[in-house]
């Protein structure tokens, strides 16, 4: 809940203060808040399929709900989990209630590095939450309940 709080907050702001057409340049051209409306996924990609990712998102959130968080038996994965959501259902918001309209919405999108992609907070969440996942999964040989895999 605190990261899609989190991100509603910042892309609320972004809006409100932010120019497109005047980026502000910060910690010497490290961080660029650069405003942009973003139908498609990371990078732009699949701009016409907007419909495409507000559904598969709720399909994404209904399935962790339904299949994984029952399982839930690790500290670790329970964070994963939980950051994976909040950065769908961030972007999901605005999917569902930014212009041009419902399961049609372009994600505020406002962060930028130098030769990257322009992301905003629920993006920052569902990339730790991936990092955790590989982590978990592939380092620590941890899985969703807990137990640990050995490797054979």
């Amino acid at each position: 809940m605190a990261g899609v709080l989190l991100d509603l907050l910042a892309k609320t702001l972004a809006v409100r203060h932010l120019d497109p057409a005047e980026p502000v340049r910060l910690l010497g051209g490290l961080l660029t808040l650069r405003l942009i409306r973003n139908p498609g996924a990371a990078f732009s990609l699949g701009e016409r399929f907007t419909y495409v990712f507000a559904f598969l998102a709720v399909g994404v959130l209904i399935f962790i709900g339904i299949r994984l968080v029952p399982r839930l038996a690790h500290t670790g994965w329970a964070v994963a989990l939980g950051l994976l959501c909040a950065g769908i259902a961030g972007n999901l918001i605005d999917r569902l209630f930014r212009a041009p309209g419902v399961f049609r919405g372009h994600v505020v999108d406002f962060f930028q590095l130098p030769h990257f992609a322009i992301f905003n907070v629920a993006d920052m969440c569902i990339t730790a939450a991936a990092v955790m996942i590989i982590v978990l999964a592939m380092v620590k040989g941890v899985g969703i309940d807990g137990h640990r895999y050995t490797r054979d």
